[in-house]
Formats: structure tokens, sequence, C-alpha cells
């Protein structure tokens, strides 16, 4: 089974029932079964997963992509410079909002719950249990650590 799943609709009709494959979106079918796990980019610590499923989140333009973390694991405080919007999917992800680790307030995200935040709000993240979590926006993302010490590409 491929990695996944394309379709790509390649008539679309009008109101006059005439075809405009020009117009035609791109509609994306991927089945948990085929979903490509890899290590997490160097910009978070050791040990996360990725999945791209749609998209390239390093360039201009839409996308989504799972994250997978083991279960204790913790991002330090950062920002990102676009809106990110995140859905637990499995687990429960506990988000801080604050410079600090342990500042400001913490939410216990158990799966089903939905986020979005804000460009440049510092948050942290901690999984309990095996987490994974859905990551939708406008590429291109970066993380930027609010200290830079906590930044792994740097070490």
């Amino acid at each position: 089974m491929r990695a996944t799943i394309i379709l790509v609709l390649a008539v679309v009709l009008g109101a006059s029932g005439s075809a405009r494959a020009a117009d035609a979106p791109e509609q994306i079918l991927v089945l948990p079964d085929a979903i490509a796990w890899k290590p997490g980019p160097p910009s978070i610590p050791a040990g996360a997963q990725i999945a791209v499923l749609r998209g390239d989140p390093a360039k201009a333009g839409p996308f989504t992509v799972r994250v997978r973390f083991p279960d204790g694991y913790r991002l330090p405080p950062h920002t990102h410079p676009s809106e990110e919007r995140a859905t637990v999917l499995q687990g429960a992800l506990v988000v801080g909002f604050g410079e600090k680790w342990g500042e400001g307030q913490r939410l216990s995200m158990p799966a089903g719950s939905f986020r979005v935040t804000p460009p440049g709000v510092p948050h942290y993240l901690e999984a309990r249990g095996e987490t994974i979590f859905q990551v939708d926006g406008i590429g291109p993302v970066s993380v930027t650590y609010v200290d830079p010490a906590d930044d792994p590409r740097k070490r």
C-alpha cells in the first residue's frame, strides 16, 4: 500500500454542467496504517516523531503534520511566527503559557482537545502518556526558544 493515497478530482462540474478540470481541487486521503513516522526536526529535542500529511511545513503554504511525543517528553518555552492550531488525538498534552518552565497558566489537553496559539505567544509542552497531536497551519514553520540555551540546534 502506498504511504499516502492521493485522489485528484480531475473533473468538477460547474453550474452549467460543463467540465472544468483546471479548477479541480486536490483531495488527500491518508489512512492511519499508512502514516510514515520519522524523527522530529532538529529544531526540537530528540525523541519526538513527525509525520507530514499535507504540504511541507518548511515552505510557504498550508500544511498538516502529526507529532508523537513519548511519555514525559518536554518541549521548552518557545514561540512561532505564525498561528499554531493543534488537536490532541491520543494521550494528553500539558500546555503552559509563559517564558519559563512552570510559569503561567498550565492546561491539560486530553484526547479530543483543540487549541489555537497566536503568533509570538511563549508556550511549552509536556506529554502525559504517549501523545499524538495534529498541527495545521501556514508555513514556513519555525521554533524560536525563549532561552537560546534550550535550542537543540546549538548543542
